[in-house]
């Protein structure tokens, strides 16, 4: 989930960009935009969400990891079973090793190495592959998120939407801008006729 909670601070950083930009180019001198929640000519309409509390309750997260989860006990699961056999198949050479012949010996240990090999070739691959599925979870997630906030801002008249965690610069926002529910609900609601519709498809 620290994956997630880094990729969401893209959000963090494009809002900030934009908020230093609106309040340094106002048209009069030394003066900047206030900050307010009309949406007036002058006035910055804003809002934040808190990330943690979105991770924690959107449903297409939760299942989302939960078939992550399920798959990386599967290939780990995998990967123990051939580990256990190698090691197995090593034990049972040196073993019986005193009763082979010199060419019987060299020919088992380049088996057993070449399996080795395989073993450690296998664990690169799944470990690539669940990073892989993380990092196409992290940049799904930053897609539905960014978009449901375009359109929630778009109709609420916002104009930045911040967001609120540990890790963010973001150390305090009064209660009226936190809109973290609103937004839950919203996804919930996006997810929930998105699966909807999958089924009747």
């Amino acid at each position: 989930m620290k994956n997630i909670s880094i990729v969401l601070n893209i959000v963090l950083l494009v809002a900030v960009g934009v908020l230093y930009f609106l309040y340094f180019s106002s048209g009069r001198p030394g003066a900047g935009n206030s900050v307010g929640i009309s949406g007036e000519p002058g006035n910055l309409s804003v809002a934040y969400i808190n990330s943690d509390s979105v991770l924690k309750h959107y449903d297409y997260i939760k299942a989302s990891a939960e078939i992550l989860e399920a798959k990386k006990k599967k290939v780990e699961q995998d990967y123990r079973n051939r580990a256990e056999s190698l090691q197995g198949e090593i034990t049972a050479y040196q073993r019986n090793m005193n009763n082979m012949t010199i060419g019987q010996v060299r020919t088992l240990e380049e088996d057993l190495a070449k399996k080795q090999q395989n073993l450690q070739l296998f664990e690169q691959r799944i470990t690539q592959e669940l990073m892989g599925d993380q990092a196409r979870l992290n940049e799904e997630l930053y897609k539905r998120v960014t978009a449901f906030l375009k359109k929630y801002g778009e109709a609420k008249g916002l104009q930045i939407v911040f967001k609120l965690d540990p890790g963010s610069d973001m150390l305090y926002g009064q209660g009226a801008l936190d809109i973290t529910n609103e937004v839950i609900a919203g996804l919930n609601e996006e997810y929930k006729a998105e699966k909807e519709a999958g089924k009747k498809n």
